[in-house]
C-alpha cells in the first residue's frame, strides 16, 4: 500500500558545516546567481573573482562586498585566501580551470557538464585524485530538498520495482551565440545533462543509448530524444530541445506507484505520488516550502561541498564524479549518433 504522505527531506543546517572562502572564475550569470544564493542562505563567504575582461571582475565584487577582485586566474586559484574554486566559465574551459585549480592545490567545485567529452572529464577526476582534493559537479539538483525525499522513497522501494523514467527539458535558446556554437554549443551538454543526471539519479548507469533529433543550422544538437536502457530491464526517454518551451517534467514509475517531479523539475518544486493505475488524484503530494526558490537552491551545493570536507571525503557521495563522468560519455554517444560533433572532436 502506497503511503498517504511522502518523507521529509534530511537537510544540512548551513551553520554546522565550515564556512569555507570561496573564488570564482567567470563571472558570468551563472555565477552571480551562485554567489548572491551563497550569500543569502549560505555561511559560506566568495571571498574572491577573476576575470580576464577588464573590469568584469570589479563589477561582479563591488555589489556584493568581494574583497579581491582579479585579472588572473593563476592569482585566483594561488591566492592564500582561496580554499575553494568554482570554475564558472563556459563548457571549453572547464577542464583547463578545473585542472588549474587542482594543480594549485585547491578543492574544486565545477559547473556542469564537467567537460565537454568524457576522456576530458575523467582526466579532471585522476587530477583531484592524485592531489587528494574534492573535486565536484555543480548539479546543484542533486542537493535540494526533493532529491532527498526522492532518494528515501527509492530507498524504501516506495514504488516496487523501477520500469520507467521520463524527463522532458526545453527552451527556446536558439538567440544564445555559444549554445549555437560548434565549439561547445547544443542542448544535450547545455540542459540535457540535468535529464541524464535525472535517469542515473533513479537507475545507475545505462547499458545503451539510441538517439534520434534534429540539427541546427550550425550543426549543434537542436533537439534529441534519446532512449537509454538498463540491465534490469528498466528504460529512460530523455527529450531535450533549445528549439522550444516544454513543460521540462519528469516522472518515476514502477510496478507499485508512479512519481511525478513537479515543474520545472530541476529546481526545487514538489512532488505527486500516484498509484500505478489510471487516477489523476495523488495519494500523497510534497511540496518545497524552505523558501529557497528556483535557482537560489544553487546554494545546497556549497553547504554540502563543505558538509563533504567536513566528513574527509574527496568525492561527493550524492553525485560521485565517475557517475558524471558515464553521464558525460552517454551525452557524447547521443550527439554523435545524431552528427552533432564539436569542433576537434
Amino acid at each position: 500500500m502506497l503511503p498517504s504522505s511522502l518523507p521529509t527531506p534530511r537537510l544540512i543546517d548551513p551553520a554546522s558545516v565550515t564556512p569555507l572562502r570561496w573564488g570564482i572564475i567567470g563571472p558570468g550569470g551563472i555565477a552571480e546567481t551562485f554567489a548572491d544564493s551563497v550569500h543569502k542562505h549560505t555561511t559560506q563567504r566568495i571571498v574572491a573573482v577573476a576575470s580576464q575582461t577588464p573590469g568584469k571582475a570589479e563589477a561582479f565584487a563591488t555589489p556584493r562586498g568581494i574583497p579581491h577582485a582579479l585579472t588572473s586566474y593563476d592569482a585566483l586559484v594561488n591566492h592564500p585566501e582561496v580554499d575553494v574554486v568554482y570554475v564558472a566559465t563556459t563548457h571549453q574551459f572547464h577542464k583547463t580551470h578545473a585542472l588549474l585549480a587542482i594543480a594549485a592545490g585547491k578543492h574544486v567545485l565545477v559547473e556542469k557538464p564537467l567537460a565537454t567529452n568524457p576522456t576530458d572529464a575523467r582526466e579532471i577526476a585522476d587530477a583531484a585524485q592524485a592531489a587528494g582534493v574534492l573535486a565536484m559537479e555543480a548539479m546543484w539538483t542533486r542537493y535540494i530538498p526533493q532529491s532527498d525525499v526522492m532518494r528515501q522513497i527509492l530507498a524504501d522501494g516506495i514504488l516496487g520495482d523501477i520500469s520507467f523514467v521520463l524527463s522532458d527539458f526545453g527552451q527556446d535558446l536558439r538567440h544564445v551565440p555559444r549554445l549555437m556554437d560548434p565549439v561547445a554549443g547544443g542542448g544535450l551538454l547545455d540542459l540535457g545533462i540535468y535529464n541524464f543526471a535525472f535517469s542515473s539519479f533513479v537507475l545507475g548507469n545505462a547499458s545503451s543509448i539510441q538517439t534520434s533529433g534534429s540539427l541546427t543550422s550550425t550543426g549543434v544538437d537542436e533537439t534529441t530524444t534519446s532512449v537509454l536502457s538498463y540491465a534490469s530491464g528498466a528504460q529512460a526517454v530523455a527529450t531535450v530541445t533549445m528549439g522550444a518551451f516544454t513543460p521540462t517534467a519528469a516522472s518515476i514509475s514502477g510496478s507499485v506507484g508512479r512519481l511525478n517531479i513537479h515543474e520545472p523539475f530541476f529546481t526545487p518544486s514538489g512532488l505527486s505520488l500516484f498509484a500505478s493505475e489510471f487516477n489523476p488524484i495523488p495519494v500523497a503530494t510534497w511540496r518545497d516550502e524552505t523558501g529557497v526558490p528556483a535557482h537560489e537552491g544553487l546554494s545546497y551545493q556549497a553547504t554540502a561541498f563543505s558538509s563533504f570536507l567536513d566528513q574527509g571525503l574527496t568525492d561527493s557521495p550524492l553525485r560521485p564524479l565517475a557517475e558524471a563522468i558515464s553521464d558525460n560519455a552517454l551525452i557524447f554517444q547521443a550527439r554523435h549518433q545524431i552528427g552533432a560533433v564539436l569542433t576537434g572532436e
